[in-house]
């Protein structure tokens, strides 16, 4: 299972995902407490490295390799 970040928050008893999704039973979850008023600024950035990546890595991209590589 590819790893995936979910937005969630705690209600005071449990932990809530704020968006639908299926979670295998026993799969290992890893959870990151936010500091309040961090938490949009971080979504800002983490939304904008992942368009940057998604840009300059996407499934259109071809693969290069060591002969596509030339010394200046």
């Amino acid at each position: 299972m590819p790893s995936v970040t979910l937005k969630a928050h705690f209600d005071g008893r449990s932990i809530l995902l704020d968006e639908p999704y299926q979670i295998p039973s026993n799969a290992r979850l890893l959870v990151t407490l936010v500091e309040p008023g961090q938490d949009d600024e971080r979504t800002l950035w983490s939304e904008l490295s992942l368009s940057g990546l998604a840009g300059t890595y996407g499934e259109d991209e071809p693969d290069y390799g060591p002969a596509d590589v030339r010394r200046q």
